[in-house]
């Protein structure tokens, strides 16, 4: 089944309750034999992901880049990075993944770019007060001579928000020096991205994620922020970037077949944040409140009621996501006691895992986010069961949050070491040669290849949820009704004659009358559900 079979009927519009599969490209699947994953490896998994069950892949950014932050520094918007392959390879991928009805959403970065982008190299070489340097956030200095950064601002890679240039000009850039922030007060910002948004559209992209979508718009007048990490930022969640999303909105429903544009907002406030989800604005964003709850039953039944309620207002489907590129495994994460931390600094890095735990909870999670309504995210390897790599050696690491943070922080490269296909040693068929990041020889248990033959894998049960989730018809978008249960269970309904059970508690408990289980996390004995467990049942 192709995608140009699949209804384009908004009642029934395919994001709402999509499964999506983020595919972090340097690690995805090797191609060439150079160690880094390619449009080519991509090509040959396909079919691979097809047989998985998702709806539509999401891709970390794609273009030309130094790769000083994993290519969100991005030096050509409207080609391929070289490393990944040719701009035909990319639009074969899109046409071969659409004839397996598979959809393609792709990165965008509209909050910066790299300090090798044609732009910003005219900004230094025209100089200060230049027509040039309006397009980003050039400032004097303040100080005697200049010499200290226009505001307090700090950079979320750890250090100053602000770099000085050699003519003595300071720029702002909220994320590494190399990723100078672009000026949205400028209007041929607005005109290159939407020009940008043009070029993929009109090569069959199915949807854009974009990256820092709170953050475009700064107070013109940079205040001073006084060490302030919450509550209204002048460079958050300022009101004037709903603007740019009802212009970018505008331009994909000009297009056939609901394109889509799908936000990375880290904000505290859930009814601020499905601001972002009006009708005219974005169709969905991350829910990072439920990414970074801890497994305790009571806050992740009040973060999932709170989801609900704050995208209700505007209509849109909440999102359910377990890991991603920048955050610690969630195999890792569950098997640590206590709460587990998401900012930079707090990501617990060396604590002791119990990986039998942090599995089993894992498979429960899974089934959990699958269950809720609206669309599901799943992180390459997360559906083999991969945890995070914690011993990198520290001269292969190439987060930059490592280096800025005088290696305080060992940043994210744990969650993106490249993904094991097969064989018994490393690389394991990711492809010929070395990888760009160390694999583990235990993954050697983890293969996609061994997994796929072993029906109690990670693999086969993501297989089969994935595979009830497309098949359910309560399953996806729609309506769920809470049953009431224990204090440590989280029980509900969708639609008629389906309810989704997790006992998070430390003992078993009884199963709800029911006519069949459809699929569990873990065994099931004598009718009794076993602690950080999930079931989906068949009921009257």
């Amino acid at each position: 089944m192709s995608v140009s079979d699949l209804s384009p009927d908004a009642s029934t519009a395919w994001w709402r309750g999509a499964a999506i599969y983020q595919v972090y490209i340097r690690s995805f699947a090797d191609g060439n034999g150079d160690g880094i994953g390619d449009l080519a490896g991509v090509r040959t998994k396909l079919p691979y992901l097809a047989d998985l069950g998702i709806d539509a892949i999401w891709f970390c950014p794609w273009y030309p880049s130094p790769m000083d932050d994993g290519g969100y520094d991005v030096s050509d918007y409207r080609d391929i990075e070289p490393s990944f392959g040719t701009l035909a390879e990319a639009e074969l991928l899109i046409a071969e993944a659409h004839e397996l009805g598979i959809r393609i959403i792709i990165d965008i970065v509209p909050n910066h770019c790299s300090d090798e982008h044609p732009w910003f190299r005219a900004a230094l070489a025209a100089g200060p007060g230049s027509a040039e340097r309006q397009r980003f956030w050039f400032r004097p200095g303040r100080g005697e001579n200049g010499e200290l950064p226009p505001n307090d601002w700090q950079s979320r890679f750890g250090g100053p928000a602000w770099t000085q240039v050699g003519d003595g000009e300071w720029f702002l850039h909220l994320y590494s020096s190399r990723q100078p922030d672009l000026n949205w007060t400028n209007p041929e910002v607005h005109t290159e991205f939407i020009d940008i948004l043009k070029f993929w559209f009109d090569r069959g992209i199915d949807g854009f994620r974009i990256d820092v979508a709170d953050g475009l718009i700064k107070d013109p007048r940079l205040p001073d922020v006084h060490g302030a990490t919450t509550g209204q930022l002048p460079f958050s969640d300022m009101d004037g970037v709903h603007d740019v999303y009802r212009e970018w909105r505008r331009i994909s429903d000009s297009y056939p077949g609901e394109r889509i544009f799908v936000g990375e907002m880290w904000l505290p406030d859930p009814v601020r944040f499905a601001r972002y989800l009006r009708p005219d604005e974005l169709h969905s964003g991350f829910n990072f409140d439920f990414l970074s709850c801890p497994w305790d039953a009571k806050r992740l039944r009040e973060v999932i009621q709170s989801s609900m309620d704050s995208h209700a207002p505007v209509g849109a489907p909440p999102t359910w996501v377990l890991s991603n590129h920048d955050v610690t495994r969630h195999v890792t994460r569950y098997g640590r006691s206590g709460d587990t931390g998401f900012e930079f600094a707090d990501r617990r890095h060396g604590t002791p895992v119990d990986r039998e735990l942090g599995t089993r909870r894992a498979r429960a999670a899974a089934l959990l986010t699958m269950a809720l309504p609206g669309g599901v995210y799943v992180y390459q390897g997360e559906e083999l069961g991969l945890w995070e790599i914690e011993d990198i050696p520290d001269e292969l690491r190439q987060d930059p949050v490592f280096e800025r943070t005088k290696h305080a922080d060992p940043g994210r490269d744990g969650c993106r070491v490249p993904i094991p296909w097969g064989g018994t040693q490393p690389p394991f068929t990711f492809g010929t040669g070395d990888t760009w990041l160390p694999q583990p020889q235990e993954w050697a248990g983890y293969t996609a290849e061994a997994e796929a033959a072993d029906p109690g894998s990670m693999l086969s049960f993501y297989k089969a949820a994935l595979r009830i989730r497309r098949d359910e018809p309560g399953l996806g978008d729609g309506e769920m009704s809470w049953v009431v249960s224990l204090a440590d269970v989280i029980a509900f309904t969708r639609g008629p004659g389906f309810t989704c059970v997790v006992n998070l508690s430390s003992e078993p408990v009884t199963l709800p009358r029911h006519e069949s289980v459809l699929l569990a996390s873990g065994p099931i004995s004598d009718e009794m559900l076993a602690p950080d467990t999930a079931v989906w049942l068949r009921t009257f």
